[in-house]
């Protein structure tokens, strides 16, 4: 199944998208629903994000790809993570589906994408063995971990660097059932294929990283985990068309514009 959270006519709700049409449910997906008899056209309806995290952790660098390309950015030797060494990212960042990434008017004026598979906990998880992590999993979908290089160098936390307003485009979709060893994403700028990977390359997998987190944190319904990108892209500007698609979960589509003062 494929939910989305959309807005029709002033009322957000949330609703399963069977092709082009989107079925409405009363209630959450994460809690009680019930289907309705009402259906709208997808074109119609205006895409939220399909989830409303109240905790959003990031599972990097989970890819030696990325950490060798940053690594020869740099002019440097990679140096590979021993652990899982979760981070936190802002959920006041997350965007939908097709609304604009604001460049901010005091940083360089470039910004680089990191498209990334999204797991969303379905079940509370704490102290979950590996073996029966899957287990505590709704569905997964796509973000897009936008990055200012400049402001990355001297932010210790990386907090302007990585969760400035609109720098989390979240989307379209939460898609159930899927098998995360070998789920496959292209990113695209301009048009151009940038990268072009599957999660059954990262360094540690879905269940490895909720068994992780789950010793120490309770993850609740909703959650959701980031769970790195292969490679590392160049810059983007305002104008650019960044694009992150999944065939199993959809497009996540986003344009650069400039801050107004």
């Amino acid at each position: 199944m494929k939910w989305i959270r959309f807005k029709h006519h002033h009322q957000t709700s949330y609703g399963l998208m069977q092709d082009n049409q989107v079925r409405q449910v009363h209630g959450s997906p994460l809690e009680e629903y019930q289907l309705t008899s009402n259906y709208h056209a997808l074109s119609d309806v205006e895409l939220l994000t399909p989830i409303q995290p109240a905790m959003l952790y990031f599972a990097g660098p989970n890819f030696k790809g990325h950490i060798q390309a940053m690594a020869k950015r740099r002019g440097q030797e990679p140096i590979y993570p021993s652990h899982p060494d979760p981070h936190f990212r802002s959920v006041h960042a997350l965007i939908p589906t097709q609304a604009n990434i604001i460049v901010p008017r005091e940083s360089c004026g470039r910004l680089q994408p990191e498209g990334q598979l999204t797991v969303v906990i379905g079940k509370k998880a704490r102290n979950v063995p590996l073996e029966s992590a899957l287990e505590h999993v709704f569905g997964y979908s796509l973000c897009n971990d936008i990055t200012e290089r400049e402001w990355q160098k001297v932010d210790r936390t990386m907090f302007r660097s990585k969760n400035t307003d609109t720098f989390k485009p979240f989307g379209p979709c939460v898609a159930t059932d899927l098998d995360p060893t070998d789920i496959k994403i292209q990113v695209r700028h301009n048009g151009q294929v940038i990268a072009d990977f599957s999660s059954s390359e990262q360094t540690w997998s879905v269940a490895t990283w909720i068994h992780t987190l789950s010793q120490n944190t309770t993850l609740h319904p909703g959650d959701c985990i980031m769970m790195g990108t292969q490679g590392a892209a160049g810059d983007m500007v305002a104008g650019d068309l960044i694009e992150v698609e999944c065939q199993e979960i959809g497009l996540l589509s986003n344009r650069l514009v400039k801050e107004q003062i």
